[in-house]
């Protein structure tokens, strides 16, 4: 449990942050004044401030949770805050406006893209086009014929394979005929095996028991192919939503219980299985967050690029109505799905 939160909150800090960043750098850039850069939530247990023409806030909250940035000219302003003459958000044109709500989510993309390149450095994927083991599986029969971990299979009953895919192949097509002779490379000699490959009961077919070898990239290897996992990650996730509010399929909607509990499982199984998960996490907010859904910031971006069409901005009361009838039924559906979350850690069986 203690796990659970503790990995809840460091997941939740890091996207959140990295969000309100990207908001952050992308006003300073644009010369719109910041009031706040606020790391938590809750009540202020240390606040510094940085002195110079537009008065800014670095604080601490008391709550580790995520943390915001605040925009002059976006909200009411307290007591003793002023918004410089043209530096207000409100009074920015619209391509500004649409940059600083844009960026926030572009760099949680970049931190999920940062992060699967990372993870293809230091850990690796499984190399598909190799036939090296990786591992063996406990009590199958690779393990009973002595193979071992960095073997290279090279011939199933004399067919030669030279990718993992045909290699699979070439073992169930073996394994259906009886005794199966391998011919694996082992450092500088060649060894061959002969081992039955009955069916497994859990898999339904024949199992010989290995896993392929993981291959590190290089930094720039790991870049370039870190777009195309970036990419893919985003069509997958797009395609589920649009299963779940067309109703094409069940998609599981998890919300904080459930995102806790499974970011205890990723810590719990290694630092690599937690990275790939704040990257997943990351590239969730990213994407959710330009929904066009009032009170997000895809939302804000739909009125932007209103303006922008037809050259005339909706007066800000109303907006500022929708925008939070917008909040409020957000609100309403995080509620729904934690009762959800609940249920099924409690009573759902």
């Amino acid at each position: 449990m203690l796990t659970s939160v503790v990995a809840f909150i460091i997941v939740i800090a890091i996207c959140v942050l990295i969000h309100e960043f990207g908001h952050y750098i992308t006003a300073r850039l644009l010369g719109v004044q910041v009031h706040e850069f606020a790391f938590g939530m809750g009540p202020a247990i240390k606040q510094i401030e940085r002195k110079g023409r537009s008065r800014m806030l670095w604080s601490w909250r008391l709550f580790p949770v995520g943390g915001f940035c605040r925009l002059a000219g976006m909200g009411e302003e307290s007591g003793e805050e002023t918004v410089l003459p043209g530096m207000g958000f409100n009074e920015q044109p619209a391509w500004k406006r649409f940059f600083i709500l844009l960026n926030g989510s572009l760099f949680n993309v970049l931190l999920a893209f940062l992060l699967t390149a990372v993870f293809l450095c230091g850990h690796g994927v499984m190399n598909m086009e190799d036939t090296k083991i990786g591992t063996l599986m406990e009590g199958f029969p690779a393990q009973r014929a002595g193979l071992e971990a960095g073997d290279r299979i090279v011939a199933v009953n004399g067919r030669p394979v030279g990718h993992w895919r045909e290699m699979s192949a070439a073992l169930r097509d073996a394994a259906a005929k009886g005794d199966v002779t391998i011919e694996v490379q082992r450092a500088d000699r060649t060894l061959t095996v002969t081992t039955p490959i009955p069916d497994n009961a859990e898999y339904g077919h024949p199992m010989l028991g290995v896993t392929p070898a993981l291959e590190r990239y290089a930094p720039g290897r790991a870049l370039r192919n870190a777009v195309g996992y970036t990419w893919g990650m985003t069509k997958l996730m797009l395609k589920g939503v649009w299963d779940w509010v067309a109703q094409r399929q069940e998609v599981d909607v998890t919300g904080p219980i459930g995102i806790a509990s499974m970011s205890g499982r990723a810590l719990r199984e290694g630092p690599w299985s937690f990275v790939t998960f704040l990257a997943l996490i990351s590239l969730n907010l990213g994407l959710l967050n330009l929904f066009p859904i009032p009170a997000l910031d895809g939302g804000r971006i739909v009125f932007v690029l209103l303006e922008m069409v037809f050259r005339r901005r909706l007066p800000e009361r109303v907006e500022n109505w929708i925008h939070m009838t917008g909040f409020a039924l957000l609100i309403a559906l995080m509620i729904f799905i934690t009762w959800q979350d609940v249920y099924n850690l409690f009573w759902a069986r």
